[in-house]
């Protein structure tokens, strides 16, 4: 097997002896068990791993691997996914009007903080444009009005399926998808919202925080589902303000919470340590890699 670092990520119904067999099942395959991170769910009786292999010296191919796992997985009520870590996933970042995201996503990829490829910037606006090009990032300008929305998401998705794109990232793009546009890319669209959700969902957050005299301002980025910001929670972050902040400093702070909840987010889903189970996401941390 070329790639040395193989992920599985399971799920399942939780049992006796599920560490000892899938563990012995990797053990006699020649592979060296890294990590192996687990959380069971006591209140679902819902069992997760996340287990990290190092494949050298093994001579299975991936389909034989895949297939003997297989076996394991049929008796065991096994849902499962496996990463071979051998190429990069492809990202596309979707913004509006805001900078803040989009800059710190570009930096970080950039400076090999998030390993992926950014294949491209999308926009329902052109005034982000300058951004891409000075990353090198190819920039698409596609307007959109509520008569064209049908028209303007088609050719957004015939771009991201052209260019391969794994991973669709919403940098403050301030539309709403559409549940065909979602339903197309399932677990693979991170928005970020500009407020500590389930609190001040929807259209603009920060004076909706003003107004309530909030004495914390957050962000939290999640998975884009049908209903509008009631997705799996990736991350979530506050900062604690006070009764002297105006709307704008409120939306200053949390530019900036935006921007580390983001990208721990992406990097959580680029790293391969979340398991999605009904509207819950199940995050693991890193594990020394």
């Amino acid at each position: 097997m070329k790639s040395q670092i193989v992920t599985f990520l399971i799920k399942c119904p939780d049992q006796k002896g599920l560490v000892a067999k899938i563990t012995t099942f990797f053990y006699e395959k020649g592979f060296n068990i890294l990590s192996c991170q687990q959380y069971a769910n006591a209140i679902e009786d819902t069992y997760f791993m996340r287990i990290r292999l190092n494949a050298a010296g093994t001579n299975i191919s991936k389909e034989a691997l895949e297939n003997n796992f297989m076996e394991l997985a049929a008796p065991l009520k096994l849902d499962w996914s496996v990463n071979y870590g051998d190429k990069k996933q492809n990202m596309a970042i979707m913004v509006s009007h805001t900078s803040h995201n989009l800059y710190d996503l570009l930096e970080r990829q950039k400076e090999g903080l998030l390993d992926c490829n950014i294949t491209m910037v999308i926009s329902n606006h052109d005034k982000l444009r300058h951004i891409a090009e000075m990353f090198k990032v190819p920039f698409y300008y596609l307007p959109v009005t509520k008569e064209t929305k049908t028209e303007q998401e088609a050719q957004v998705i015939e771009l991201l399926d052209a260019n391969k794109v794994d991973l669709v990232v919403m940098a403050r793009y301030m539309q709403i998808l559409s549940s065909d546009f979602i339903n197309h890319y399932p677990e693979r669209i991170i928005n970020i919202h500009h407020s500590f959700l389930p609190a001040f969902q929807g259209a603009n957050p920060y004076k909706k925080a003003y107004e309530r005299g909030v004495k914390l301002i957050g962000a939290t980025a999640h998975y884009a589902t049908e209903d509008l910001d009631e997705g799996p929670i990736i991350e979530q972050d506050v900062e604690p303000v006070t009764h002297e902040s105006t709307p704008a400093t409120l939306k200053r702070i949390g530019a900036d919470i935006e921007r580390l909840v983001l990208a721990r987010a992406v990097k959580n889903h680029l790293n391969n340590q979340i398991i999605v189970s009904g509207n819950r996401a199940i995050v693991f941390p890193e594990a020394g890699e």
